[in-house]
């Protein structure tokens, strides 16, 4: 019966290896901008999935997407030997690295929230001095117009 507690126990303990690992052990310049997000593992403790993102080495720059992916998969078989080495489980789970776009779904949500609010703006600018085109209210009535129209004149039953 799979344990979740010790299913994220474990997913923690592999972030912090394969990160560890990443940082001082592998010499790759690719993994410069690399850093491992998260992790999650399937029941049976067996498949590693690990989230990283990848920082550009300036703020300029455009992050290495493809070659950090290249990196990871060339290192994958270091680091499931850390990760076996480091948990000291039976089974060494395999590990998958996936790109981690919560982080650009975030800014582009961002993005889209100051679009709004600009337009937001604009439209309260451009209503602060609008005024209706016809009357104010034009299916209000007064009672003095309902009094007018219902005069008890009904020339349908004089006989």
């Amino acid at each position: 019966m799979p344990d979740p507690a010790r299913a994220r126990r474990l997913a923690k303990r592999i972030v912090t290896i394969v990160a560890s690992a990443i940082e001082h052990e592998i010499k790759d310049p690719r993994l410069a901008g690399v850093t491992i997000v998260d992790a999650k593992l399937t029941g049976d403790l067996h498949d590693a999935t690990l989230y990283y993102t990848v920082m550009g080495r300036t703020l300029d720059e455009e992050p290495d997407y493809a070659g950090a992916a290249a990196a990871l998969e060339r290192a994958k078989g270091v680091l499931r030997t850390k990760v076996g080495a480091g948990t000291g489980v039976r089974f060494t789970p395999t590990l998958t690295f996936v790109r981690d776009t919560v982080s650009d779904a975030a800014q582009r949500m961002e993005e889209l929230l100051a679009r709004a609010r600009a337009a937001d703006a604009d439209l309260a600018r451009v209503r602060s001095g609008a005024k209706p085109a016809g009357e104010a209210h034009p299916y209000r009535t007064t009672p003095a117009d309902d009094e007018a129209e219902d005069t008890g004149d009904d020339d349908r039953y004089d006989d």
